[in-house]
């Protein structure tokens, strides 16, 4: 079984053993808030370019509520992707309880994706996580570069590389009198492992075993660039997205990034 076939495994039993309506009430957010579900720094970067109106797609989309966030707040229309089916499913669900019927999802293996989806976006979405369960990233922004038009942009809105060196509450490394250690290293090539379940969705539990891998910076721009997705932008920022590193708020490290990058 390739690692993305146990991944799809791990997240469906974590949205299996999801915490009490996690996710249920997403519709009323996106009733009520313009581009819920992004931080002040990203809905000012989708304000510089200008959505609205355009076809934009979500790679790892999740439960769906970043893309239906842009559909609702003026996106022309949006395809989301993700391999876990049951959370695909709430996707859906939240889409017709929010009325936003321009809005899609689809249940693959992103690397998969169908050629019937070539050159359909104007934007292509990657939110906090998505890069890190790809072993290659050329080949995961090769599948991005063959969706986008021509001219369209890749927009990632991630935890920075340099946070995978720093400890975080619940590991065993983790001293909260010494917020400047830095424990692990910059490079690591060996995957992590996980087999507690997904924090932030499910409840404390043996799971299936999840697969990530750790990307430098450097990774990141140069799978871009060889695709022919010319970066045009990074910001980085001092402040966590993950919810769990927030303790390292303004300490001076970079703790997350958005890049956008254009398909030439």
């Amino acid at each position: 079984m390739s690692y993305i076939q146990s991944n799809k495994a791990a997240w469906e039993e974590a949205f299996d053993n999801k915490q009490p309506h996690w996710g249920d009430n997403n519709y009323l957010r996106l009733k009520s808030e313009y581009l819920a579900f992004f931080n002040k720094d990203m809905q000012s970067e989708l304000e510089n370019i200008n959505f609205k109106g355009k076809v934009v797609a979500q790679f790892c989309c999740n439960n769906g509520r970043e893309l239906l966030s842009l559909v609702a707040g003026g996106a022309g229309s949006g395809v989301g992707f993700d391999i876990a089916e049951n959370i695909i499913k709430q996707a859906q669900e939240t889409a017709e309880k929010a009325g936003l019927k321009n809005c899609s999802f689809v249940a693959c293996n992103i690397l998969e994706i169908p050629a019937s989806y070539a050159n359909q976006f104007d934007i292509i979405l990657f939110t906090i996580g998505a890069l890190t369960w790809f072993k290659d990233l050329p080949v995961l922004f090769a599948k991005a570069a063959e969706c986008l038009k021509p001219g369209g942009l890749v927009l990632i809105n991630d935890f920075h590389p340099v946070l995978n060196m720093l400890p975080i509450p619940g590991e065993a490394e983790y001293d909260p009198s010494d917020l400047k250690r830095i424990t692990y290293p910059y490079f690591q090539s060996e995957p992590r492992l996980e087999d507690d379940g997904m924090d932030y969705m499910s409840v404390k539990y043996k799971s299936k075993t999840f697969t990530s891998f750790v990307h430098t910076m450097a990774a990141i721009i140069n799978g871009l660039a060889v695709n022919s997705l010319k970066t045009t932008k990074l910001n980085e920022y001092d402040y966590d997205i993950m919810d769990s590193a927030a303790v390292y708020d303004n300490k001076g490290f970079p703790l997350s990034f958005i890049l956008r990058a254009e398909k030439c």
